[in-house]
C-alpha cells in the first residue's frame, strides 16, 4: 500500500486548500496518508477549526478522517498558537528538537511531500 504524509509548511489558506484536496484524494483512493502541520501552517489550525473559515468544511472531512498527524510543537510555540492549537486536539509532533522528523516518517515507509 502506498504511504504518505504531506508536511505543509507553507500558511497560506490557498496553498493549504491543495494539501487537503491532495490528502482527501489519496485516502479515498485506499492510500495510507497523513498531514503534517509544520512552519508558518500551525497558525492555520485554530483559523481553520472555526466554523466560519472558508476552508473549515474540507478541514473537518480531513479531520473526520484521522488525516491529521499532527502539529509542530516548537513552530507552535514560536509563533504564539501553542494553546490554540493544543485547544483544537491536535496532536503535538517534538519528536526531533521540538519539530516532527521527516526521518521518522520515511522510516515508517513513508513518501514525504512537502507543500
Amino acid at each position: 500500500m502506498q504511504k504518505t504524509v504531506l508536511f505543509a509548511l507553507n500558511g497560506d489558506p490557498m496553498c493549504f486548500i491543495h494539501v487537503l484536496l491532495n490528502a482527501l484524494d489519496m485516502a479515498q483512493k485506499g492510500y495510507e496518508t497523513g498531514i503534517v502541520m509544520e512552519g508558518t501552517a500551525v497558525r492555520l489550525v485554530p483559523e481553520l477549526a472555526k466554523s466560519d473559515h472558508p476552508l473549515h468544511t474540507l478541514y473537518s472531512k480531513a479531520w473526520d478522517k484521522g488525516l491529521f498527524f499532527g502539529a509542530c510543537q516548537a513552530c507552535s510555540a514560536k509563533l504564539g498558537v501553542l494553546a490554540e492549537v493544543k485547544a483544537t486536539g491536535m496532536t503535538m509532533l517534538a519528536d526531533m528538537n521540538g519539530h516532527p522528523s521527516m526521518s521518522g516518517y520515511m522510516d515508517q515507509g513513508y513518501t514525504v511531500i512537502t507543500f
